[in-house]
């Protein structure tokens, strides 16, 4: 069930929650910062519930599932890219690198494979011809709609026994934590 969810830019930001000493991680603390730390005592559980999902969203086993569910035979390296160009689009190899953590040689590659396999293109940026950025073709789109309905089913079962209520709740929630975490400062 892997997907890039993070948006190029993002993801220092991100890297804050968890701990790392990113260059990001450095800036000086804002008056009152460490006040609010007492003032969120439930702050090591959502930690640990957001590793505890990345943990589980990255497990290549959840990956074969999604793709057998939704009927396509894929590397797994290239179908969360194939989202994220989906999902971003169009984009340049650099920003999909850093927004699905991978080497920009690597990602390269990877996006190359999937031109080959008629599932994306690479045109010249509109804002700067010597960048090429990637978009998904039409085969590409059904294949990134083949996913979402697989992955609409396989999370069905789970989200049955919660209440729309919840559901909206956790939704809109967690849309507005990516946000607030996203947000210059």
């Amino acid at each position: 069930m892997h997907i890039i969810s993070v948006p190029p830019g993002v993801k220092d930001n991100v890297c804050k929650i968890h701990g790392s000493t990113r260059v990001s991680d450095r800036r000086p603390k804002r008056a009152g910062a460490g006040k609010a730390k007492a003032q969120l005592p439930q702050l090591p559980q959502l930690h640990a519930a957001i590793l505890d999902l990345l943990v589980l969203m990255n497990r290549p086993q959840q990956d074969d599932i999604l793709l057998n569910e939704a009927g396509l035979s894929l590397d797994r390296a290239l179908f969360p890219l194939l989202v994220g160009i989906e999902r971003f689009g169009p984009i340049g190899v650099v920003a999909l690198a850093e927004g699905s953590g991978r080497d920009h040689t690597t990602v390269s590659r990877q996006v190359a494979k999937l031109v080959e396999l008629g599932l994306v293109e690479r045109r010249p940026s509109a804002a700067d011809a010597r960048v090429h950025q990637a978009v998904v073709t039409k085969a590409g789109r059904r294949m990134t709609d083949a996913l979402a309905a697989a992955r609409q089913r396989l999370a069905a079962p789970v989200l049955a026994k919660w209440s729309e209520k919840d559901f909206e709740s956790l939704v809109r929630l967690l849309r507005r934590f990516v946000d607030d975490i996203a947000a210059p400062e």
